[in-house]
């Protein structure tokens, strides 16, 4: 059975966060092991440090602040954010990045507190992971800025852009999730994803959001979960015309790459 790493999983915070054991174990037996925790504030992430040190191997996080909870930086920031990071079971910086769809947060914050994150994970050299949504111009303008120093740049939960080529010209990974199953909204995504070269695609469920509307038979739960992954492997894989197999090979490799996993089990 091929093996899978899940680079996002919303598991604090979340409906999945009950079920924590449960859906770890029911993951490891479909080869989706390990996990990535995301981290999307500072508390958060502390909480996520907490969770992996429960699941050795099996689960790590990230640490961040995501452009939804910007408004809530503050000057110590950039400072919990370094202790934090110095955690082992941190493997990247993020979630963090722009969002001009919700507006959760004054765009001015969190354009602030995404180039203050860049900034920390060049100093840390640790590769970062983004969020992006309705914020294209202003999110490639600083990273740009970013992008030479920094040792690796995931776009977490890509859905598809006619921009994609700047992305793929700035190095930058890219995270495919079931949104690329949904024939209503996915279509885009699906025929930019055979475009994608090998070594910078990566895959994540994005759980509990984003269960693939085309899994049959349809899950009883609209929760999405790590478990699921596979199907959406074989979904992608079957796009880009490759051996399902093969594939998940490489988005294996390409994540424990990305974040230096060899490293942390070492």
């Amino acid at each position: 059975m091929p093996s899978y790493i899940d680079i996002a999983v919303n598991l604090l915070g979340s409906a999945l966060e009950p079920d924590t054991a449960s859906i770890i174990q029911a993951a490891a037996d479909q080869g989706v092991s390990p996990l990535i925790v995301i981290g999307s504030d500072l508390t958060e992430s502390a909480a996520a440090i907490a969770i992996c040190q429960q699941y050795p191997n099996q689960l790590y996080c990230t640490a961040g602040v995501h452009p939804h909870h910007a408004s809530g930086w503050q000057a110590d920031s950039s400072k919990q954010q370094a202790e934090l990071c110095q955690a082992p079971q941190v493997v990247a910086v993020g979630e963090c990045g722009l969002d001009y769809n919700r507006d959760f947060s004054p765009r001015p914050i969190q354009r602030q507190a995404f180039i203050a994150q860049l900034a920390l994970a060049v100093e840390l050299q640790m590769p970062v992971l983004m969020h992006e949504r309705d914020a294209h111009q202003d999110f490639i303008a600083i990273l740009r800025e970013y992008r030479p120093q920094l040792s690796g740049a995931l776009l977490h939960c890509f859905t598809g852009t006619p921009q994609m080529e700047a992305y793929i010209d700035l190095d930058l990974h890219l995270g495919i999730t079931g949104w690329v199953c949904d024939e209503r909204r996915g279509q885009e995504l699906a025929q930019l994803v055979p475009f994608i070269p090998q070594n910078r695609i990566l895959i994540e469920t994005d759980s509990p959001y984003l269960l693939p509307r085309s899994m049959r038979p349809k899950p009883k739960s609209s929760k999405n979960k790590p478990e699921y992954l596979p199907y959406i492997a074989s979904y992608i894989a079957n796009l880009r015309g490759e051996n399902a197999d093969e594939f998940a090979v490489r988005c294996y490799q390409n994540s424990v790459a990305f974040f230096n996993l060899d490293r942390v089990h070492a």
